[in-house]
């Protein structure tokens, strides 16, 4: 018998509960025991802990957040918070820690396990899906829903009075909401941080559409994407150096195409819309696999892994190589969506 942790760290996201179930389900069955750890890894800073069982995870499946709430610490984290965490968790008796979360988060299990020799198992949450190593981090499908459903609802207010809006998504590094919901909400326009943009060109086309009679324009812009010539919020800086939200640079956007053009343009920044409410029937499916495939992996003693999504395929890689770099869009899917663009 193990005695199994699991946290839940970073920014929610919907399907984080059920990773924590399947975790516990798959666990409970082989014989373990499930101890989970609350808000992140200062879960094991504070030492705050509970037992899961199947009776407290139940009927968590469609509940958007997460049970064991969540905290935002940014790696590497100090010498004395380190061995505070190793401390606790050889205290606790725990055998393995199942960590879930994004980059800062296997960043610092990464950490635990190279310098303090903690086991760790890493789950992919990235409503960006920016982690590499994987096809798909849960939460993003439901994010992408969710910007989707909001490009509907503004392009009839857009072609009702004849202006352009522009809707800012989630995004610091790379552009994967807005490249999905764009091409699936029908945007007119895509703007995302791999290609910075010309407000020149933007403009013109947006008068050419203007001229053939389109009296509206739906762009659709990541929150990280840089402008040429123009300062726009950096975003790695930002959240870094201050405690400064992004959301920034759609307004930066609309200010200038209604400068140049005079078309009458808005700004909707959807923000944390996309990381609440319920999770999309994919997010919890490929949570649970995830979920389950994270307790093969400690039965299995494969620490240092990050579960991964292969096609259909659930499977394992080194988190050093998850968090290496941003995985960035897909150019194949950028280049069927400029043949939509204006």
């Amino acid at each position: 018998m193990k005695k199994i942790g699991i946290l839940t760290g970073g920014a929610d996201c919907p399907g984080l509960n059920s990773v924590i179930r399947a975790v516990v389900r798959a666990a409970v069955d082989q014989g373990h025991v499930v101890t989970g750890i609350k808000n992140g890894w200062s879960g094991l800073i504070d030492n705050d802990t509970r037992i899961l069982d199947v009776r407290s995870t139940s009927g968590i499946l469609d509940r958007g957040g997460t049970i064991l709430g969540t905290s935002r610490l940014r790696p590497p984290l100090d010498d004395k918070n380190m061995d505070l965490i190793a401390d606790n968790f050889k205290r606790s008796g725990i055998d393995a820690v199942i960590a879930v979360g994004g980059e800062d988060t296997l960043k610092i299990g990464l950490d635990l396990y190279e310098k303090k020799d903690i086991p760790i198992i890493g789950v992919p949450k990235s409503i960006d899906n920016a982690l590499s190593g994987t096809d798909y981090a849960f939460g993003f499908d439901t994010a992408v829903n969710v910007a989707t459903e909001c490009i509907d609802r503004l392009h009839t207010t857009a072609e009702s009075h004849h202006r352009i809006i522009v809707i800012e998504v989630m995004g610091r590094h790379t552009g994967w909401i807005a490249l999905h919901a764009g091409i699936a909400g029908g945007a007119d326009m895509i703007l995302i941080p791999e290609y910075p943009v010309d407000m020149d060109e933007v403009c013109e086309l947006l008068r050419s559409r203007h001229d053939r009679g389109k009296m509206f324009s739906i762009i659709v812009v990541s929150e990280g994407t840089k402008v040429v010539g123009h300062d726009t919020p950096d975003p790695e800086h930002d959240r870094r150096a201050s405690r400064s939200r992004f959301a920034k640079v759609g307004e930066v956007i609309a200010n200038l195409i209604e400068e140049k053009t005079k078309y009458e343009t808005r700004v909707s920044v959807l923000g944390h819309i996309q990381r609440g409410g319920v999770p999309s029937a994919y997010d919890r499916i490929i949570g649970t696999r995830f979920g389950v495939k994270a307790v093969e992996l400690v039965e299995n003693g494969e620490f240092g892994k990050m579960v991964s999504l292969n096609g259909d395929k659930m499977t394992a890689v080194n988190i050093a190589d998850a968090v290496r770099e941003f995985k960035r869009i897909d150019t194949n899917l950028y280049d069927i969506a400029k043949v939509f663009s204006i």
